[in-house]
């Protein structure tokens, strides 16, 4: 074996063979995962051609992450490298999930510089579970429709929208995770969102039109188009054509109560909440009704 003649190598030439330092070698001898061929007449180890077969597999599985637990099980048969394989793959994706986590996280905080009394806790909100997560959206709904006699499609629609971050989260989706848990926890957006949960509510018929399921998407639809379409028209909220537009589009419907739904609503928030959901589920930005509700609500006070 020794200059390819086949002599026993002792741990010095093993290393000169394969490029291996004499400590590792000596560990891996001593732990019994390369244990030598045989021993010199002075007690010195030797090894031969298995055992520079033996070391190279070693060295590679050592290279791929494997334990050294793993390699000896490797090596006495009692599993396979393809099983180990697998196991040390789930573990390495585990890995780089906290890993790409812990990026976005970093990169969130080098974008919003936050000051030092401000670090834990959005640290604390991007590393929360997706639990934790839940629970912090499921608080937030439960107080703005708790009791109330909402449209049941509207509260299903906003407690079953997800609002958790995937496995691997982009930096936007941390940034617009924190900015949300930020902005439901703000008692005074719960307030303005619950106010406008009541009004909402008693807005709603006891029967008939309006009264069925999905009825706010469809107002806000024939908003969008009616005042929109003026809106590009340029019709002025208080103009003559403006009042028209009203009568098509509310008809008899008390125009005092509408108006108060739109001021109870009519905060910019809102819309950003809608946003960051969006963001953090990976979906494209909802389209924007703030000026068509604006628009609608100066001309209600034009025209009462």
């Amino acid at each position: 074996m020794d200059d390819d003649r086949g002599e026993p190598l002792t741990i010095g030439r093993l290393s000169q063979h394969t490029g291996m330092p004499v400590r590792t070698i000596r560990y891996w001898s001593d732990v019994g995962v390369l244990p030598p061929a045989g021993r010199s007449e002075s007690g010195y180890r030797l090894y031969d051609a298995r055992s520079v077969a033996r070391l190279e597999l070693i060295r590679s599985l050592r290279e791929l992450g494997l334990g050294l637990g793993d390699v000896r099980r490797v090596l006495e048969e009692r599993t396979t490298i393809a099983d180990v394989a697998e196991t040390h793959v789930m573990a390495l994706d585990a890995q780089i999930r906290v890993l790409r986590l812990r990026r976005a996280v970093l990169s969130t905080l080098a974008r919003r510089r936050p000051r030092p009394e401000e670090l834990t806790l959005l640290d604390r909100l991007a590393r929360l579970t997706g639990d934790e997560r839940r629970q912090i959206i499921e608080d937030f709904l439960e107080e703005v429709f708790g009791g109330l006699d909402a449209d049941p499609e509207l509260k299903e629609r906003m407690r079953h929208t997800p609002a958790d971050l995937p496995a691997d989260p982009t930096p936007e989706q941390v940034d617009a995770w924190i900015e949300l848990a930020e902005l439901v926890q703000d008692r005074d957006f719960r307030r303005r969102m619950r106010a406008m949960a009541e009004q909402h509510a008693a807005g709603r018929p006891p029967e008939g039109p309006g009264r069925e399921p999905g009825a706010y998407q469809w107002f806000a639809k024939k908003v969008g188009g009616m005042v929109g379409e003026a809106r590009e028209r340029g019709i002025g909220p208080d103009s003559a054509a403006a009042a028209h537009v009203l009568d098509r589009l509310l008809g008899p419907a008390d125009r005092t109560q509408v108006l108060a739904r739109l001021e109870s609503g009519g905060d910019a928030r809102t819309e950003r909440y809608r946003q960051l959901l969006a963001t953090v589920n990976g979906e494209p930005a909802p389209s924007s009704h703030l000026d068509d509700f604006a628009w609608l609500a100066a001309a209600l006070r034009a025209h009462p």
